[in-house]
């Protein structure tokens, strides 16, 4: 059996999820955006926005600052290279996945209480609610709210549930989204308006072939993985999960290896390489990014035991509110606590914590440089010191960009 040392499995992963490919050196396009994606295999859609929205963070950590509008109408106009769907939550999808996806409309009895509650009590409901899509699309759930009936033949409709009949409706595929609002709201419209028509007209794999190909764009896109995060990378059940893998393994797609120190069994996609060396990476990486999604191998791969806490409450928080890690080299070796204030222009660190067996002064002037790249993407003026952690002290105030006056010309 194949073996690797942590540091060579760091390199795969890394590699496969696109950090060691060349960073454009000139303009960043979509044929860049679809390089990330073909590597990720998909980007996770998150509402929080206090620092940027998720799935922008992804492309920018790999390839740096770009124009965010790049990826809004990847999803949002015609030609749709990318469609939103349940793929890992609430993700964007390359529009070629659609026919894997179709297993998961099929079972969506599956899906969450509310949304299957209202198709079994209130069919008349989901009918309702998707003529007003096919007579109004383009339309947001609030735009679907305002015409909900009151009549007495209709009593008990309210707000909450017609957008449960749209949250049904799009989780069996009759609706997606034709894109989002400025303030994230998505536009649902029907699939046939969407999808591109050539996709649509693909036959639909049954859900033992579609498990192994999504098995394997996990695999590709995760380098060395185990059982667990080839499953989750695309939400499967166990039974066609571990099919697939062995359907895998013995075809020779999936390479079994011992990774040392891992006791999971684990294997290696065979196109993915182990890389003699990594191309410098100095990012920060959300904590929606894939590279970091299962946190059981983020802690075996890389060390790092991260948990977000959003939803922790303040009193009880370690790291802070939307914390996201450092990435420098192959490890990580800081995790900062960020704020985007838009108000005042400036990029705000509630904290930054070093991580065990890193150089304190290395890793402050490295996440220093970091930080203000990151500013500059966001279209921020300053970075503000971090307010607490033990990367505080090494950090010194910078002049506001603002307040700086103009240099006196030479004489």
């Amino acid at each position: 059996m194949e073996t690797l040392t942590i540091s060579q499995a760091r390199r795969v992963a890394l590699a496969a999820q696109g950090f060691a490919d060349r960073v454009p050196q000139a303009s960043i396009n979509t044929r860049h955006l679809r390089r990330v994606v073909e590597r990720t295999g998909l980007l996770q859609i998150d509402s929080v926005n206090v620092l940027q929205r998720a799935h922008y963070m992804p492309v920018y950590s790999r390839i740096g600052g770009y124009d965010t509008a790049l990826l809004d109408r990847a999803s949002s106009r015609k030609p749709r290279w990318l469609f939103e769907y349940w793929g890992h939550e609430a993700s964007l999808l390359p529009v070629e996945l659609h026919p894997l996806m179709r297993w998961r409309m099929a079972t969506a009895d599956r899906a969450w209480g509310g949304p299957r509650s209202i198709a079994r009590s209130r069919p008349d409901l989901v009918r309702w609610v998707l003529d007003e899509v096919r007579q109004r699309g383009p339309v947001t759930a609030a735009q679907i709210e305002e015409d909900v009936p009151r009549a007495k033949d209709n009593w008990g409709w309210n707000w909450s549930d017609a957008k449960k009949a749209l949250e049904w409706l799009f989780y069996t595929g009759e609706v997606t989204s034709a894109g989002r609002t400025t303030q994230f709201a998505r536009r649902y419209d029907l699939a046939e308006r969407v999808i591109p028509a050539e996709i649509l007209a693909q036959p639909t794999p049954t859900q033992a072939d579609a498990s192994r190909r999504l098995i394997e764009l996990a695999a590709r896109s995760l380098g060395v993985a185990a059982e667990a995060e080839l499953r989750d990378y695309f939400r499967l059940p166990l039974e066609f999960a571990r099919a697939a893998i062995a359907e895998l393994v013995e075809e020779g797609v999936l390479i079994p290896v011992q990774v040392k120190g891992w006791k999971a069994a684990a294997w290696r996609h065979r196109d993915v390489a182990v890389p003699r060396r990594g191309r410098p990476v100095s990012t920060l990486i959300s904590p929606f990014d894939p590279l970091i999604w299962e946190r059981a191998r983020t802690e075996r791969l890389f060390g790092l035991r991260y948990r977000i806490e959003i939803y922790v409450p303040s009193h009880k928080r370690v790291h802070g509110y939307y914390v996201l890690p450092f990435l420098h080299g192959d490890r990580f070796v800081a995790r900062v606590d960020l704020k985007a204030d838009r108000q005042a222009g400036v990029l705000r660190v509630p904290a930054a914590w070093s991580e065990d067996g890193a150089d304190p002064g290395e890793t402050a002037e490295a996440l220093g440089t970091e930080l203000r790249r990151l500013a500059t993407w966001l279209a921020l003026d300053d970075v503000a010191p971090p307010d607490r952690g033990d990367l505080a002290p090494l950090f010194r105030p910078r002049p506001s960009r603002r307040t700086l006056s103009p240099r006196a010309p030479s004489r």
